[in-house]
């Protein structure tokens, strides 16, 4: 079922890097300008960078050339190290012909003045309200890198998503007006384009796939499954939606998209969300348009689908149950067995695939509009093991706080009541990415 123009928008981020050494010639320590180049793209490749040489920055004549090079080769950040102290102008200079973040690392050295450079660059790129991350040390795997990479995951989030298009199919549903989206501010502060897309198109598209060519991919995710309580019926629609969308998200070039699905199509598109997961490409519900948003944040970072969730009820360990209908991807599951292909919940219609959620860590977000453009709220815990205790994909958390202060927090944030989960720690990226980007960011 994989068509290779969606599964061609890989999920993961490649940062790609420009690499540079800045020095001033008459300082100590100026002369291992190349070596340092070559050892810091070496580690960047390997750290899983797309990386671009510039060489040496010495005077401002190299800087125009580094730059306009830089700038051609459409990097999403500058990865400079100085190997001694260096005139500010240079990294400056640089900017000019290719605006992005930079990251510096700075080499050690009593006699060379790296360090000092450094911090007298950044006094001027805290004036210009530049992004940067500086770090120090040697040119090795550690710390320093991890650090390192961190910044450059978030600076290559922020170009994918200023490029990404998420397709609106409906409207959000009535009564949920905080998962609204302000087009504006989303492009403004984010990046994301919307693409709006005529519903009743689609229904009559998804009636035109022939009933063979459904019923073969019905076939296959049965296969997939440990049981099914739907009709075959109601199988063929799920799958002719799923084509549908599918034909949609490859024709408009979609990241991601959503379906107001609340309450008539309730059902009816949830498969095509568990299937288009596998490929790449996040569908969240009910007309959220900062959730799909979200959901696309979370699986770029971790490379792997992610869960739709509403915050249900906590536990009297002290952890709490999210879930949705059951639109998860497959690889969400604990075990297999406990896959179920079931009606909708409350409409008896359609096809969801109800499974318990499989063990790890996760962080949580969630995207509203807000008076200064947009909130993303952050949260993590660890994901245990569940029963089905609500017909849908049920993600049991334990959180790092207690939860009764974090139900208090919020409230008191405003925060929305759809969070999107993804497995791994990434707070440290979101972070680093809300500085790049000024977005309103909160934490517990």
């Amino acid at each position: 079922m994989n068509n290779p123009k969606i599964s061609s928008q890989r999920r993961n981020l490649i940062p790609r890097v420009a690499v540079a050494s800045v020095a001033s010639p008459l300082e100590v320590g100026a002369d291992r300008g190349l070596q340092a180049v070559k050892k810091f793209e070496v580690l960047l490749k390997n750290a899983g960078c797309d990386v671009i040489t510039l060489g040496e920055v010495n005077h401002p004549k190299q800087a125009t050339r580094a730059g306009r090079k830089a700038a051609e080769e459409h990097i999403d950040a500058l990865a400079i190290v100085p190997v001694s102290w260096f005139e500010d102008y240079l990294v400056l200079d640089m900017l000019e012909e290719c605006n992005v973040p930079i990251l510096l690392w700075s080499l050690p050295g009593m006699e060379t003045g790296a360090l000092c450079g450094t911090q007298q660059l950044t006094a001027y790129l805290r004036q210009l309200d530049a992004s940067y991350r500086c770090v120090c040390g040697i040119l090795e795997k550690g710390t320093t890198l991890d650090k390192a990479m961190t910044f450059l995951r978030a600076v290559s989030l922020k170009s994918r998503l200023r490029r990404a298009k998420i397709g609106l199919l409906g409207n959000h549903a009535r009564g949920m007006t905080e998962v609204a989206v302000n087009e504006f501010a989303l492009k403004k502060y984010i990046g994301p384009r919307i693409v709006n897309l005529d519903l009743p198109q689609l229904l009559t598209r998804a009636q035109e796939f022939s009933k063979s060519e459904a019923l073969s991919i019905w076939q296959s995710v049965c296969e997939k499954s440990s049981r099914c309580l739907a009709s075959e019926e109601a199988g063929i629609d799920s799958v002719k939606m799923y084509l549908a969308i599918r034909e949609l998200v490859e024709l408009n070039q979609l990241s991601a998209l959503t379906v107001g699905c609340y309450p008539h199509l309730m059902g009816r598109v949830c498969l095509a969300a568990s299937l288009l997961a596998d490929e790449g490409i996040p569908l969240s519900c009910e007309g959220d348009i900062n959730g799909a948003v979200g959901q696309l944040v979370l699986s770029l970072l971790t490379d792997s689908p992610t869960h739709n969730t509403d915050w249900l009820e906590p536990l009297e360990d002290g952890s709490v149950i999210l879930t949705h209908c059951g639109s998860g991807s497959y690889s969400l599951a604990e075990k297999k067995e406990d896959i179920t292909l079931a009606p909708v919940r409350l409409m008896d219609q359609g096809v969801c695939s109800l499974f318990p959620a499989k063990p790890g860590p996760v962080t949580l977000i969630n995207l509203i509009p807000c008076e200064q453009g947009y909130q993303c709220a952050v949260l993590e815990g660890q994901a245990v093991s569940t029963e089905m205790v609500f017909p849908g994909n049920p993600l049991r958390v334990r959180l790092i706080k207690p939860t009764d202060r974090v139900i208090e927090w919020i409230h008191e944030q405003g925060i929305g009541h759809h969070w999107m989960a993804g497995y791994g720690h990434k707070t440290e990226e979101i972070i680093n990415w809300s500085k790049i980007i000024k977005l309103r960011t909160v934490t517990f």
